[in-house]
């Protein structure tokens, strides 16, 4: 019996999670290198033990897995690659952590590093304003490798798995032929160039109000990422207004699918401008911005303008899943604080680096209620959804409908969990959403502005961590691998 034949093949697997892991021990590097050459070293020795650690299992996992012949990675592989892969990262990322002058607990530490795996942004750390260099670009370089790869995952893998009508995220950028596979690496290799080069743009941009070398860089991989993760405990309030408004536009672009800005011209028009998801993307920034201006304006007594721009803040920084704060939210009152909750559950585009349900999907929902009413009121007649001129199958449409219900399954099963190991019922339900949705801010006095992560109880932090890895993989991949017939031929 030939390796392969009657088993599930893990050698494609292990090959993966080992250069995986090999790119993580030369990220590692990044922050040793500056922490040598700009603080005398004083984190040179927990990059280097993590850089030698993470290196040696990615090498061993790789050699292990190195077949004799040719193989790559097949569907189910590629599945438990992304969950098995996304749970290596943040566990050799938070040995850093571990290791440096802060002295997390790994518990602590596996919460940080899987919060910028997943681009979440909640944080356990305290004392940002005086954290080293080293860390403080270990974090964003943890959340800016985590928006990469989600991006890679929406155009190659996501697609294969059907979740929720994402397929038609491949119809849609790789074209109707057989040929789309093919140009599937090619395609890759561009975004991550957009992905790299708008990142730059967003560095120089901060670094131009005032922000310092490494602020503007952190925060760019941060914002860019739609990760959250800031160089002070008062996040974007610590900063100009300047630096807000780029990190806001930066923010937004994060949350819009990446793919649309390298599509060609069409009829003298960019494909971005004709795009239904980023019109509804950009109404649901809009509407959020207009509902909550009126009521710091109206309620608050905030000058219209500012009332504007903290609104518009608010509302870009949650809706694509990024985190960045500008004040306290213990004041607002309850309509701001519900209208973070409801946020907490879109997200931004497919194919971004942004969490949550997705606008996509709530556009086929929408459109699936106005065929239902339609088909009451006209019970013959004939009626379709489409999106962006495709006609959308009927499996899309009830793979929509089953992502919901999974989701809202998955985010009642992890409130009732924490508060099972003793969370208070709104922290419970918020701290679910914004890990479900990896948006990394919740309400109350607890996981809001003015509370902390670091308080919670530490199972809470493990069950939080895996709704944060959940919410990134779509929920699918990590759901796959306890189901036995996912092992067999």
């Amino acid at each position: 019996m030939r390796w392969g034949e009657s088993v599930f093949d893990i050698r494609p697997v292990l090959f993966a999670n080992g250069l995986l892991l090999v790119v993580l021990a030369a990220a590692m590097g990044v922050p040793l290198v500056l922490d040598l050459a700009a603080h005398g070293g004083t984190e040179a020795s927990a990059f280097a033990a993590s850089l030698a650690i993470t290196g040696f299992f990615g090498a061993a996992l790789a050699f292990s897995g190195k077949g004799s012949g040719h193989f790559g990675l097949g569907a189910r592989q590629a599945f438990l690659f992304a969950a098995t892969g996304t749970a290596l990262a943040a566990l050799f990322g938070a040995l850093p952590l571990v290791l440096g002058s802060r002295h997390l607990s790994y518990t602590d530490a596996v919460f940080e590093a899987v919060s910028g795996v997943t681009t979440t942004g909640a944080t356990v750390m305290t004392g940002l304003d005086q954290a080293p260099a080293a860390i403080l670009l270990w974090r964003a370089l943890l959340q800016w490798l985590g928006g990469a790869g989600l991006i890679v995952a929406a155009l190659a893998l996501l697609p294969m798995l059907r979740i929720g009508g994402m397929q038609i995220f491949r119809v849609e950028n790789s074209g109707k032929t057989d040929k789309a596979a093919p140009r599937l690496p090619r395609l890759v290799g561009r975004l991550l160039m957009v992905y790299l080069c708008l990142s730059a743009i967003m560095a120089i941009a901060l670094k131009l109000t005032g922000m310092s070398a490494l602020q503007a860089v952190c925060h760019a991989m941060s914002g860019l990422s739609t990760g959250g993760f800031s160089t002070s405990d008062r996040s974007l309030g610590a900063f100009s207004d300047g630096a807000r408004w780029v990190c806001a536009v930066g923010m937004m672009i994060g949350g819009c699918s990446l793919s649309l800005f390298i599509s060609r011209w069409r009829g003298k028009r960019w494909r971005i401008l004709r795009d239904t998801q980023v019109r509804w993307y950009v109404a649901t920034l809009l509407g959020f911005t207009l509902a909550l201006t009126f009521w710091y304006w109206a309620v608050d007594s905030k000058h219209p303008l500012a009332a504007f721009q903290h609104a518009g803040f608010q509302a870009v920084s949650i809706i694509s899943t990024t985190g960045f704060r500008l004040s306290d939210d213990q004041g607002w009152g309850g309509f701001p604080q519900v209208a973070i909750f409801v946020m907490s559950f879109i997200g931004g585009c497919t194919g971004s680096a942004a969490g949550g349900i997705k606008i996509f999907r709530y556009e086929v929902l929408f459109a699936v209620s106005r065929l239902h009413v339609a088909r009451m009121l006209y019970p013959h007649g004939v009626f379709s959804v489409t999106f962006n001129k495709l006609r959308l199958p009927e499996a899309v449409l009830r793979s929509v409908l089953g992502f919901f219900m999974l989701y809202f399954s998955c985010f009642a099963a992890l409130a009732i969990g924490l508060a099972a190991v003793g969370m208070d019922p709104l922290s419970s339900l918020s701290a679910a959403a914004a890990a479900l949705g990896n948006v990394g801010r919740g309400i109350g006095p607890v996981v809001g502005v003015a509370g902390g992560w670091a308080m919670l109880p530490v199972a809470a932090k493990w069950l939080l961590s895996l709704g944060m890895l959940a919410g990134r993989l779509e929920l699918v991949p990590l759901l796959l691998p306890f189901f036995p017939g996912f092992w067999k031929h």
